[in-house]
């Protein structure tokens, strides 16, 4: 018998907590004092998404990391805005940042707890790799879906840690790249809800449901053309602020390119799978 939820979403959250504590203690007593921003959040980021991994490993599953990356972005953008050395930074540009991530963070975090299954449930493509590599599983589990993506989403939020530092008075590259970011995430937003009622509807037995909206219609993938927009206006915002350097735009390069070349091309090659099982 599954698991019921209820006690699966505990298990998930006394993880996130723990992770939480593990990324406070690394950054409050580990890191030596005068260490650059970046390189404590790095450190307690890694400790949290290795908490996390812990507990992947105990349930046998590796979804229990899916909802980290819409919240450590979240926290991230809080230590930018708070930590010492964004003491003099502008606080227009702190709380409307901060706000930006944690609409973004906490819609997302929403829109996966409305679908969690349950700690019986796993995302297909772990299923797929577990099938594929059933003995290299763990280790390719702890880089490729632990650490790798844990590792992107802290390089998309790089141009916070050096933005949200500057005393540059806010003002109108600032409320442009506010608007992009927000633009974005709304995209998302709307683009997420059609889905899940599309997948409702079926859920349901609607056979004849179809995801037509004019959103859908219009793009092929608006979810993730919002969630790539995202990261490139967080990157917006450290340019607007005068404070982060080009290469911090690595990060959103990075996104863009993980969505073009592999979520993309698995999710097509998914769909083609499907519809060749339906036809036969």
């Amino acid at each position: 018998m599954p698991p019921r939820p209820a006690r699966a979403f505990a298990y998930v959250a006394l993880a996130y907590a723990l992770a939480a504590g593990a990324a406070i203690a690394v950054a409050a007593l580990v890191m030596p004092a005068g260490t650059a921003p970046w390189l404590t959040a790095l450190c307690a980021d890694l400790a949290a998404t290795l908490v996390v991994f812990a507990f992947s490993r105990a349930a046998n599953n590796s979804s229990v990391i899916d909802a980290y990356w819409s919240l450590s972005p979240i926290a991230i953008a809080l230590y930018a805005a708070l930590g010492p050395h964004a003491a003099a930074g502008d606080r227009t540009r702190k709380i409307v940042a901060v706000a930006l991530v944690a609409f973004w963070g906490l819609r997302l975090t929403y829109n996966w707890a409305r679908g969690f299954e349950g700690l019986h449930h796993e995302d297909w493509r772990y299923v797929d790799l577990r099938e594929k590599n059933p003995r290299a599983y763990w280790l390719i589990s702890l880089i490729g879906l632990h650490a790798f993506p844990s590792a992107l989403t802290f390089a998309g939020s790089l141009p916070l840690l050096f933005g949200l530092a500057s005393s540059r008075p806010f003002g109108l590259a600032d409320a442009l790249a506010a608007a992009l970011t927000f633009a974005a995430a709304l995209l998302e937003t709307v683009a997420d809800q059609s889905l899940h009622s599309y997948r409702a509807r079926r859920a349901r037995g609607d056979d004849d449901a179809t995801l037509d909206s004019a959103l859908w219609r219009t793009l092929r993938y608006p979810n993730y053309i919002g969630e790539i927009g995202l990261w490139w206006g967080l990157f917006a915002i450290g340019q607007a602020a005068g404070a982060a350097p080009l290469w911090t735009g690595a990060g959103a390069a990075a996104i863009t390119a993980m969505f073009v070349f592999i979520s993309i091309p698995m999710k097509r090659a998914r769909l083609a799978s499907r519809r060749n099982v339906n036809a036969g």
